[in-house]
C-alpha cells in the first residue's frame, strides 16, 4: 500500500465539474493498493499517517499532527502508484490491486479514518477526477508499507 500524503492549506476534487471533496487544512492523501494489501496493511498505514507530526508548532517546528490542527482528510484512490516504469516507456500496473479488492480497501480506510477524523472528504472510485491543491511547504511524505514495515 502506497499513501502520497501532502500537507495542503486547501485540496479538492472534482468529477464531471462538480466538487465531490473539499478539505481546507489538513493531508490530502493519494492511496494506491497493491494486489497483496489486507485490512491489517491500512490499519498500520492509518495509524502512522494519523500520527506523523509534519505542522509546525508556534516555534516553527513539525511537531504538530493532524488532530492537533484540527486538520481534514481528503483520502484519494490513486491505482497509477503502482506504475511499473522498468521496461520501456509505458508504465505496467499489474502490481495494483484488482479494481473490486482496491475498493473495498479504499472504503475500508474511509470508515476507519471517519472513527477518528471529524472531517474526512474523498475523491470517486474509478472517475476521471481532477484533484487541486495548495500544497503547504511543500510538504509531501511518501508511506510505503513494503518498505515501512519490512521485517
Amino acid at each position: 500500500m502506497r499513501f502520497v500524503i501532502q500537507r495542503v492549506k486547501e485540496a479538492c476534487v472534482r468529477v464531471d465539474n462538480e466538487t465531490v471533496g473539499e478539505i481546507r487544512k489538513g493531508f490530502l492523501v493519494l492511496i494506491g493498493v497493491s494486489q497483496d494489501d489486507t485490512r491489517e496493511t491500512a490499519d498500520r498505514m492509518i495509524r502512522k499517517m494519523l500520527g506523523l507530526r509534519i505542522f509546525e508548532d508556534e516555534n516553527g517546528k513539525t511537531n504538530l499532527s493532524l488532530e492537533a490542527v484540527d486538520g481534514g482528510l481528503l483520502l484519494v484512490s490513486q491505482f497509477t502508484l503502482y506504475a511499473n516504469c522498468k521496461k520501456g516507456n509505458r508504465p505496467s500496473f499489474t502490481e495494483a490491486g484488482d479494481p473490486e479488492k482496491a475498493e473495498m480497501i479504499y472504503e475500508y480506510i474511509i470508515s476507519e479514518c471517519r472513527k477518528s477524523v471529524p472531517e474526512v472528504e474523498t475523491g470517486r472510485f474509478g472517475e476521471e477526477m481532477e484533484v487541486s491543491l495548495v500544497n503547504d511547504g511543500p510538504f509531501t511524505i511518501l508511506l510505503d508499507s513494503e518498505t515501512l514495515f519490512a521485517p
